[in-house]
C-alpha cells in the first residue's frame, strides 16, 4: 500500500470525491490499489490542500524584502574571499557532540579556540594552529552551553544544570552561582567606561539574571575579579531565546535585547537594579498570525551597533532578518499598548491609523528579509555569525552545510559544504579574525569540529 501523501493516493481521493467513479474504478485497479484508497479521513491530503498550501507558499514568498543589487546587476557587499578551505581539527580527545565553540583573545596576547562537548568537556585550543593546550573534563556538572572570557584569563562558563562558574583559564574555580533553575542558554557582558561592567545570563527558567562583576586590584597583589549577588531579576512569561547587551544610543545606558520563545517581537529592558521594559519591536508587524516564527539567535553588527541579524524558527528553511533597532525612549515609561497614548477625541479609525503607522515603520525597519535555504525542523537551534567586516553573516542548517548571506543584496554567496556529514546538524558558529586573516568556526552533531580559512590578504 502506498504512502498516504502518495500521488497516487492523491489522484484517487481526487477522483472519488469528484464522483469520477468509472475512472476511480479503472485507475484503482490499474494502479494496484485497494477499493477504499480514495477514501477521505479527517486530516488526510488532498489535492485541495496541497493547492492551498502551495498558494499560501507563493503568496509568503513574495513579501521576502531583498536589497538591491551593484551596478550593472553585480552584487556588491560581500566582496572577494571569505573563508572557504575546511579543516577539520583531529586534535580533539574525545568524540562528542560539539555544543559551542568561540575564540578568545588570551592575557599573552595570543587566541584560545573553545569547544564545548556534550561529554562534558571544555576543550582548549590555539585558534591559529587548531593544537590542543588543555581539556578539562571536571569544570561543570554538566554539558557547558555558553562561554566567555574577560581580560584574558578570566573564564566564565553557563551549563544545561544552570550553573554558572567563574575560573582560571587553567580550570581552577573562582566563584560559583546557581540561580538559574535550568539551561542557561545565553551569557553576554558589556563594559562600558561609564556603568562598568554588565554581566547577564539568559536560562531556561524563564529568568534573565543581571550581574554587575567586581573587579579589584591589590597594590603588589594579584587582581580579584568576583561576581557576587545578583543585581536585578527579568522574569519572563516565556523562555528567553536570545539575548545581547549594548548601548541606548541617545543616553548610552546599559540595554537588554531579548527575545522569547512564541513571540515576534524584541525587547527592550533597562539593565537597572529595578529592571523596566522599554519597548518593543514588531519583526512582523503585517501579519495577522499569532507568532508567525520565533527570533531564535540574534547578533549586533561589529561595523553598526544599531543593525541587528536575527535567525528565526521558520521551517523548513530558516528565515534571516537584517533590522534596524528602533530604541525606545529611555526616560519615558511604556504604555500599556503598542499605539501611542490615546487621548479623548480619539476615535477606533483613529487608533487603527496610528497601529498602521507603527507596523510601517517597523516594516521599513526591516532591511533584509530572506529565505537562507538552510533546513531546519521545529527542535532546531539556529545560529547567526557575522563577518568581520560586516557585509555578510553565516547561518548554520541542519544539512551540514554553512551558508553565507550577503548582506546587501539578502542572497545566499556562499555554500561551504564538505566539511561536515552531509544531512548532519551545524549545533554552532562564530567567525571573526585570528592572527590577522579571517577565519569560520562550526561544530556540529557529527562530532567533527571545522575550522573554515581562507588563503586570502589579512584583515585590516
Amino acid at each position: 500500500m502506498p504512502a498516504t501523501d502518495s500521488p497516487a493516493i492523491l489522484v484517487a481521493r481526487f477522483l472519488r470525491s469528484s464522483g469520477y467513479n468509472e475512472t476511480y474504478d479503472a485507475f484503482v485497479t490499474e494502479a494496484g490499489l485497494e477499493p477504499d484508497a480514495g477514501t477521505v479521513g479527517k486530516g488526510d491530503l488532498t489535492l485541495e490542500v496541497l493547492l492551498e498550501e502551495k498558494k499560501a507558499y507563493d503568496f509568503s514568498a513574495r513579501f521576502e524584502k531583498l536589497g538591491v543589487e551593484g551596478e550593472d546587476g553585480e552584487q556588491g557587499g560581500w566582496g572577494s574571499g571569505g573563508p572557504e578551505k575546511a579543516e577539520v581539527v583531529t586534535t580533539l580527545p574525545s568524540r562528542s557532540n560539539i555544543l559551542c565553540a568561540a575564540v578568545f583573545e588570551t592575557e599573552e596576547g595570543g587566541s584560545t579556540l573553545l569547544v564545548s562537548t556534550a561529554d562534558r568537556r571544555l576543550h582548549a585550543l590555539d585558534a591559529t594552529t587548531s593544537v590542543l593546550r588543555d581539556s578539562m573534563s571536571g569544570l561543570q556538572d554538566s554539558p557547558i552551553l555558553s562561554t566567555l572570557v574577560y581580560m584574558g584569563k578570566y573564564l566564565l562558563t553557563a551549563s544545561m544544570s544552570g550553573q554558572l562558574l567563574l575560573s582560571d583559564l587553567a580550570g581552577h574555580t573562582i566563584e560559583r552561582r546557581r540561580d538559574h533553575l535550568k539551561y542557561i542558554v545565553r551569557v553576554a557582558m558589556l563594559e562600558d567606561d561609564s556603568h562598568g561592567l554588565l554581566l547577564a545570563t539568559a536560562g531556561w527558567d524563564c529568568k534573565v539574571v543581571l550581574y554587575k562583576p567586581r573587579l579589584s586590584r591589590e597594590e603588589g597583589g594579584e587582581d580579584t575579579f568576583m561576581l557576587g549577588d545578583p543585581i536585578a531579576t527579568i522574569i519572563l512569561p516565556t523562555k528567553p531565546e536570545a539575548m545581547v547587551l549594548t548601548l541606548h544610543p541617545e543616553t548610552s545606558q546599559p540595554i537588554v535585547l531579548l527575545t522569547r520563545t512564541d513571540s515576534n517581537l524584541i525587547y527592550f529592558y533597562s539593565a537597572e537594579s529595578t529592571p523596566r521594559l522599554l519597548g518593543k519591536q514588531n519583526l512582523a508587524p503585517h501579519s495577522n498570525a499569532w507568532v508567525a516564527f520565533t527570533p531564535s539567535a540574534i547578533a549586533l553588527s561589529p561595523t553598526d551597533p544599531t543593525l541587528l541579524a536575527v535567525g528565526t524558527s521558520s521551517v523548513p528553511h530558516m528565515k534571516l532578518l537584517i533590522v534596524r533597532l528602533l530604541f525606545p525612549p529611555y526616560n519615558q515609561p511604556m504604555l500599556p499598548t503598542r499605539s501611542l497614548a490615546a487621548e479623548p477625541q480619539d476615535t477606533q479609525s483613529s487608533q487603527a491609523r496610528r497601529e498602521l503607522a507603527l507596523a510601517s515603520r517597523e516594516a521599513a525597519a526591516i532591511q533584509i528579509h530572506c529565505t537562507t535555504m538552510a533546513p531546519q525542523t521545529a527542535y532546531s537551534t539556529p545560529a547567526v555569525a557575522w563577518r568581520p567586516d560586516g557585509s555578510g553573516v553565516w547561518v548554520n542548517g541542519d544539512d551540514g552545510v554553512v551558508r553565507g548571506v550577503e548582506v546587501r543584496s539578502g542572497k545566499v554567496v556562499r555554500v561551504l559544504g564538505g566539511g561536515h556529514e552531509e544531512g548532519s546538524k551545524v549545533r554552532c558558529i562564530w567567525a571573526g579574525v585570528v592572527g590577522g586573516r579571517e577565519v569560520l568556526v562550526s561544530g556540529g552533531f557529527d562530532q567533527r569540529l571545522i575550522v573554515w580559512r581562507t588563503d586570502g590578504n589579512e584583515v585590516a
